[in-house]
């Protein structure tokens, strides 16, 4: 019987990556007197947003950050949000500004998020963020990307020169940024996306498969090299036997009989992102006075 797969454990990884930022936290502190600040920023009633900012609040406090959420009304016109978004800017004790998204559609969220100093946007969208990036010298790399390579890193060693990535997917919160990270980590990197002619085959030949396109299970297993490392970044809510459930992009159990290590989902890349957010938090607080950054990558 062939080997299957061993699954990367986002959620322990995750509550490791918090407690070591926990501990940079206190130690920066007790040196330069500071600690980081986090501001997240709510408009409106959705659920799921609700749920995403209880748990950044929730996780920002045990690290030991100084954590304020605004929770406005669906009705807030873009200049309120603008004015507050300034005001955080200007407020040297906030590090990082986080507009949860989606936004109502009356507001023009490109505008809200470059209006956000990119020194303080720990979401890593800024243009001047995604620039830093793709000329090999990040700032603030965006979350959930940066989740997947350092699980990546955990299981393949830091140095992942020469491997070939394929990403399946070129958005621009995972796709093209994910794109850059491994570039800069000396992979050959190729993307796929909707227009591409043969995904399958481009999949087979590749070390490293990064799923990121938003359809249930449409990478099969058959498109997994033996041995390769799969990261699932979908997030896929289907209807099976009268039950919803969570799936990714890829066929999970399909794919575990070839690939080498792959992340589930859920509890893979997801819980990623909030721990992402903490550290990007801190880079930030690093970044605005001079201070070393532990987690340089």
């Amino acid at each position: 019987m062939s080997q299957q797969a061993q699954l990367i454990d986002g959620k322990a990884f995750a509550a490791n990556l918090r407690q070591t930022i926990a501990e940079q936290t206190k130690a920066i502190e007790a040196q330069h007197n500071i600690r980081p600040g986090l501001a997240v920023i709510l408009v409106g009633e959705d659920p799921a947003s609700q749920v995403y900012v209880r748990n950044k609040e929730k996780f920002a406090l045990e690290c030991g950050f100084k954590s304020e959420t605004f929770r406005l009304p669906a009705e807030t016109t873009q200049e309120e949000l603008l004015t507050l978004i300034q005001n955080l800017n200007e407020d040297q004790s906030i590090h990082g500004i986080l507009v949860q998204l989606p936004l109502p559609k009356n507001l023009n969220e490109e505008e809200i998020l470059n209006s956000i100093n990119p020194l303080k946007d720990v979401d890593g969208f800024h243009p001047m963020n995604i620039g830093q990036l793709s000329i090999g010298q990040p700032y603030l790399i965006p979350c959930t990307p940066l989740g997947s390579l350092l699980l990546l890193q955990d299981k393949l060693g830091k140095d992942l020169s020469g491997k070939h990535a394929v990403i399946v997917g070129r958005s621009n919160i995972v796709g093209k940024p994910m794109m850059q990270l491994l570039l800069s980590q000396n992979c050959t990197v190729t993307i796929a996306h909707s227009r591409t002619k043969d995904v399958a085959a481009l999949c087979r030949e590749a070390d490293i498969v990064v799923a990121a396109v938003g359809v249930p299970k449409l990478i099969k297993g058959d498109w997994i090299k033996k041995g390769a490392t799969v990261i699932d970044v979908g997030i896929n809510r289907i209807e099976e036997n009268g039950k919803t459930r969570l799936v990714g992009d890829v066929d999970f159990d399909e794919a575990i009989k070839n690939a080498a290590f792959i992340t589930p989902v859920p509890g893979g890349v997801g819980p990623m992102t909030i721990a992402c957010l903490l550290r990007n938090t801190l880079t930030a607080m690093c970044l605005q006075n001079k201070i070393e950054d532990p987690n340089k990558l």
